[in-house]
């Protein structure tokens, strides 16, 4: 049952780690924040990989990191930008539509096929992304669907759920080709560089407003990297597939976060909602 605990864990630090985002994106642009996150999870990381040591690399490493690594630092400015202008209950249910993606991009990168189970999962996570904003039914049964591409939070993390099923495929080839610590660290290192003439440019004065909001942005790189550690021990000691679908119930503690600290409102259907989309995800985890 540890990996169960560390699986519990790893949603709950998620979850903080998107309020820490949220909180900071009061006082500062989606620029600083999402290098910031990659920066200090670097920092954190650091200790693990001096403590384990570099692995010999190939090419394949490499490639994984470059595609994947550009990708994240995309996905990176999008997921701060979407959580920033539309609420946590809305935006965050919707990271899990990424394995319904899965099973469209991982046949084409890894040769991995869905099965029956698959496609139950693909109902559900319709059916619950459905019912986030079933209030809208009133204007024909497919305003829900319409309200989510309408509102600009909830279109920008579609979009970061397709991106992440992409870079999903290239984590596993990443993760192969050295160790989960060490490739975790390497992600966000090459996030931290890709990022820094974008914040550089779009941002002014960033390191000063680094500065005035050193603790709050530090601790939410810090409550990633516990995450991610976290999920890196639990992956050691059960099915990869198990840790994923634990991992996905922060965003049911998203949606419960969103409501009684941000005061956000129809917590009813969106965790209905949002449950429902889970249930979706252990499906496909089966």
């Amino acid at each position: 049952m540890t990996w169960l605990i560390f699986g519990i864990l790893t949603a709950f630090f998620e979850a903080v780690k998107d309020v820490f985002g949220k909180q900071n994106l009061k006082k500062s642009d989606e620029y600083v924040v999402a290098w910031s996150l990659s920066f200090f999870s670097v920092i954190f990381l650091s200790p693990w990989v001096f403590y384990t040591g570099i692995p010999a690399l190939n090419s394949q490493f490499w490639l994984a990191l470059l595609i994947g690594g550009s990708i994240n630092a995309v996905t990176a400015l999008l997921y701060i930008k979407a959580i920033k202008v539309s609420d946590l209950s809305l935006t965050i249910p919707l990271v899990a539509l990424t394995p319904l993606f899965m099973l469209v991009t991982s046949p084409l990168i890894v040769g991995e096929y869905p099965n029956f189970f698959d496609y139950i999962g693909i109902l559900l996570i319709v059916a619950g992304s459905y019912l986030l904003n079933i209030k809208e039914k009133s204007k024909g049964y497919l305003a829900p669907f319409k309200a989510l591409l309408d509102e600009p939070g909830p279109k920008l993390m579609l979009i970061v759920a397709f991106l992440w099923s992409i870079t999903s495929n290239f984590d596993k080839i990443g993760v192969k080709n050295s160790y989960p610590i060490f490739w975790l660290f390497s992600l966000f290192g090459t996030m931290t560089v890709l990022l820094l003439p974008v914040l550089l440019y779009k941002t002014p004065n960033p390191g000063l407003k680094i500065l005035k909001q050193l603790p709050m942005l530090a601790a939410m790189g810090f409550f990633n990297a516990i995450g991610v550690l976290f999920q890196m021990q639990a992956l050691t000691l059960t099915l990869v597939v198990q840790v994923i679908a634990i991992k996905r119930t922060s965003v049911l503690m998203g949606v419960l976060f969103g409501h009684f600290i941000f005061k956000e409102k129809d917590i009813q259907q969106r965790l209905l909602g949002a449950g429902i989309m889970i249930l979706g995800v252990l499906f496909i985890s089966l």
